[in-house]
């Protein structure tokens, strides 16, 4: 028997954030910040370092998991400077890129704070995924094949 927890809405906020924030390409990410104006100070609670994260699979998406690869993750923890005792913001974006990961957790530090103007450029940035994703589902249509078998009588 499965027991569904209920979601809170704070947590499924920050959740689509996070998403939105570790897809975002590195220029989507600093005309985000841009956009926001003065960026508040940050101190390092864990500077940007580059890693390794496990990757997992399942035979058939149903199957039993394996050990899949590894993927190279570069992660960031900032806490704004004069708010000891507020939120951390985190980072987590594929790849080496440590500008883009501090960039992900400052905006994720100010987003807790319930910053209105970093909510509409999420929502920009969001946008502009989905925009990316269907293009590139319509390029790839362009190449489909359909596969048929006449049937004999």
């Amino acid at each position: 028997m499965t027991v569904s927890m209920p979601k809170d809405p704070a947590n499924a906020a920050r959740q689509r954030w996070m998403r939105v924030l570790a897809k975002a390409q590195p220029g989507e990410l600093a005309e985000a910040c841009a956009a926001l104006g003065a960026m508040p100070q940050v101190q390092f609670v864990r500077p940007p370092e580059t890693g390794l994260a496990l990757l997992r699979g399942r035979v058939g998406g149903r199957g039993a998991p394996f050990n899949f690869g590894e993927a190279t993750v570069t992660r960031c923890v900032v806490r704004l400077v004069g708010d000891e005792t507020g939120p951390m913001g985190f980072g987590y974006v594929m790849g080496r890129d440590k500008d883009r990961a501090e960039r992900a957790a400052l905006l994720d530090a100010i987003l807790q704070r319930g910053n209105a103007a970093a909510v509409r450029q999420i929502d920009k940035l969001e946008a502009a995924q989905t925009a990316r994703v269907a293009a590139q589902a319509a390029q790839a249509a362009t190449s489909k094949v359909d596969f048929f078998t006449l049937v004999r009588e």
